[in-house]
């Protein structure tokens, strides 16, 4: 249960002066967020909000621990839009049957797509793949799962194992 002092972030106040109408997930949908702190940064051009953060445009959802917008300048007959968020900390997204969990989340507004790392997991009904990072591209429907590489060092063994790409698969 979400702490009862969290308060919302109108998106008509604070949201939409960050997106100027630029969609996040879904075209005229509106965006909403929750969360315990909110700082505008304008000078750097992102906003960060912490604190059991819940953000939800459409059949998008994400919770985390912080969340960072980043947003381009407006210019001349230029509005401003959203770059991309960064999440990090208990990351959870879902769109619509697909859920992915990691410890951080990157969306690229310009390619459309997710990108999950740090024990990343995906779930499309009982069907789960693990991997290093997983990449969800959102127009497509479609994710791509990357298994982790060791690091060499000077002298000898990393000490670290290659992370393999893992799935569980359920017949209906």
């Amino acid at each position: 249960m979400r702490n009862k002092q969290t308060y919302k972030i109108v998106t008509s106040l604070i949201f939409f002066l960050l997106l100027c109408g630029g969609p996040l997930f879904a075209e005229n949908a509106p965006i909403t967020i929750e969360a315990d702190h909110m700082t505008s940064l304008e000078k750097e051009n992102n906003v960060l909000f912490s604190g059991n953060v819940d953000a939800q445009q459409a059949d998008v959802r994400i919770r985390s621990d912080k969340m960072t917008v980043y947003y381009t300048t407006a210019g001349e007959n230029k509005k401003q839009e959203v770059k991309r968020l960064k999440c990090v900390g208990n990351v959870e997204i879902t769109k619509g049957e697909w859920l992915g969990t990691g410890q951080e989340m990157n969306y690229l507004a310009k390619e459309r797509k997710i990108l999950l790392s740090g024990d990343a997991k995906a779930w499309q009904n009982k069907n789960l793949v693990t991997g290093d990072t997983i990449i969800y591209y959102l127009d497509e429907g479609r994710s791509e799962v990357v298994g982790g590489r060791t690091s060499a060092t000077v002298g000898g063994d990393s000490g670290k194992q290659k992370t393999r790409v893992k799935a569980t698969l359920t017949p209906q």
